[in-house]
């Protein structure tokens, strides 16, 4: 379905929108740490209830809009108490449906559930990894982690990733899919809408001089003389284990796929 079909026509709730200020790939050390970041068209934040805290409360989606600051689409939510809020909007919901955050809510696209009272099978999003800590993984568009198994006082989760890892069972989750899973084939089509996006242009390590980078130098176009790729900071690339959040090692049951 086209955006322009399934999206709302109206302006962003008010209430809920932040300035931020950009940071062009800048830590607060002021060095740049992200390369290749800067400019861009000017966006306010949307404020996101990624844990969706209202607990037993009927909510009813008012308006599907688009985000620039994420690649799945939002909805706006008005709760029977007359509060909105933002949420993440998951494939094939639509304006005029109710959801919920409960315990034991009906197994239906958009309610938010404990893990420990879903069916194996089940598609889920906006995981928590902590309970009470709010969604951290499967946010992004088209995205799903499939429940394999039961066991407690965890639940056994294939990621998108194809990783299996276990998740408390205390925590929760959304049924269903992340919207917007047409994005992966989305074409930029000209380098200008990419700088909008804030995205700066990429030069290629082995077209720099050797003081700007490992494999720069040479005469014409040369190889880039080392036994391994490495960064513009002289640490390995490509291939290299990065991973640091070794305290979750004992819940990954199986390795994502390379």
């Amino acid at each position: 379905m086209k955006k322009a079909k399934l999206l709302t026509k109206k302006k962003p709730e008010k209430k809920l929108l932040l300035s931020l200020k950009k940071k062009a790939g800048r830590a607060n050390s002021g060095r740049i740490t992200v390369r290749h970041r800067g400019g861009g068209v000017k966006r306010l934040y949307r404020l996101i209830d990624f844990g969706q805290e209202k607990l037993g409360i009927v909510g009813k989606v008012i308006a599907l809009e688009y985000d620039p600051n994420r690649t799945a689409y939002i909805a706006l939510i008005e709760y029977k108490d007359g509060d909105r809020r933002y949420i993440l909007a998951a494939k094939d919901l639509k304006v005029g449906d109710e959801i919920m955050c409960q315990e034991t809510a009906d197994i239906k696209i958009g309610n938010r559930i404990k893990l420990v009272n879903i069916p194996v099978g089940t598609q889920v999003y906006n995981v928590e990894l902590e309970p009470g800590k709010g969604g951290k993984i499967i946010r992004s568009a088209g995205t799903s982690a499939k429940i394999l198994a039961q066991e407690l006082p965890y639940t056994h989760l294939e990621l998108a990733s194809k990783e299996v890892r276990k998740i408390p069972q205390q925590c929760f989750v959304s049924i269903g899919q992340v919207s917007h899973p047409e994005k992966r084939f989305e074409v930029i089509g000209k380098a200008g809408r990419r700088r909008l996006k804030g995205w700066r242009p990429t030069v290629r390590g082995t077209a720099m001089n050797p003081c700007d980078h490992p494999h720069g130098g040479g005469e014409g176009r040369s190889p880039i003389g080392l036994k391994h790729p490495k960064t513009p900071s002289g640490k390995p690339a490509k291939g290299v284990k990065t991973r640091k959040n070794k305290w979750t090692e004992k819940l990954i049951i199986k390795k994502r796929r390379k």
